[in-house]
């Protein structure tokens, strides 16, 4: 039986439009999300097996496939609630995420160099991965995170909260190679609302070791 399974979009395939045409997104959620959730199953499965016989010859394969299928998916899972049509902008205090946007100037001393510094690690990925702002619980503080592939580069412990993919195929159609542009058109569609609920949810976690 299946343990990950495809979770429903939060919108249509056209309600990121003009930032994400509709296209990107049916492939993106229906192929590639779809794609990590099959990978991640196959690969418990074929884990099982190699418990019942006892077979480890390929068990370094088979963890770093798992890693790689389970962490696309988490990080997918995140990403189409992390995005809305009627988003972008910044977390402000009348909005209800002023707790967040307090966060985000401790940590990084305004907004704006958060922005620049979250921009600059999505789009300098070499090759493919994701930007991420994470909650890193042993200082109580937030992080950005430049994840290669989907796992790579990943503070223990840390709970992404805002994350921007930065694979080929979350934006080529439309973008073409302009990484950058995609990039900066992202910060349009950002739901300050969810970021600040996964936000509120992280602190709220134990800490994995005493700081």
């Amino acid at each position: 039986m299946a343990i990950y399974t495809l979770p429903e979009l939060p919108y249509d395939y056209a309600a990121l439009e003009p930032v994400i045409s509709p296209e990107i997104i049916e492939l993106h959620h229906d192929k590639h999300h779809a794609a990590y959730v099959k990978g991640a199953n196959d690969t418990l499965e074929q884990l099982e097996e190699a418990r019942d016989k006892e077979a480890w010859g390929s068990i370094n394969g088979l963890e770093k496939n798992l890693a790689f299928h389970l962490s696309g998916h988490i990080l997918h899972s995140i990403y189409w609630h992390n995005m809305t049509g009627d988003g972008g902008g910044e977390p402000l205090e009348k909005d209800g995420t002023g707790e967040l946007a307090d966060a985000l100037a401790e940590s990084f001393g305004s907004f704006a160099k958060f922005k620049a510094q979250l921009t600059k690690a999505a789009a300098t990925t070499q090759g493919s991965g994701w930007g991420v702002l994470a909650y890193e619980p042993v200082s109580g503080r937030l992080i950005v995170e430049q994840v290669y592939d989907h796992q790579g580069n990943v503070g223990q412990g840390s709970v992404p909260i805002l994350v921007f993919d930065a694979w080929e195929h979350a934006f080529y159609l439309q973008y073409r190679n302009q990484k950058v542009d995609f990039i900066e058109a992202m910060w349009r569609v950002v739901n300050w609302q969810d970021v600040a609920r996964r936000f509120t949810e992280a602190k709220g976690r134990t800490p994995l070791i005493t700081p």
